[in-house]
């Protein structure tokens, strides 16, 4: 069976149970890809690479909700209102 890769760094599992900060530390900041008898099960980020990509989502979220609200009329209100 073939699989996409989306990483440049992989290790296996019995690697990570072995040392998982030389693990994450191996991809650099980058996401490291862990095998299973040689089959992706998942990808092993460091907090601040998860951290920017939560952000990019959130911002994403955030760009389609002004983008539906394109075109919809303005009103006005006074901070006291507020």
């Amino acid at each position: 069976m073939t699989y996409i890769i989306l990483s440049d760094m992989s290790a296996s599992i019995t690697e990570l149970k072995k040392n998982p900060m030389r693990t994450v530390a191996a991809g650099e900041g980058l996401p490291v890809l862990i095998l299973n008898r040689n089959e992706p099960v998942f990808y092993c980020i460091p907090a601040q690479a998860y951290e920017t990509l939560m952000d990019y989502v959130e911002d994403l979220e955030l760009n389609a909700i002004v983008d539906s609200r394109k075109g919809q009329g303005t009103m006005r209100v006074s901070l006291d209102d507020l």
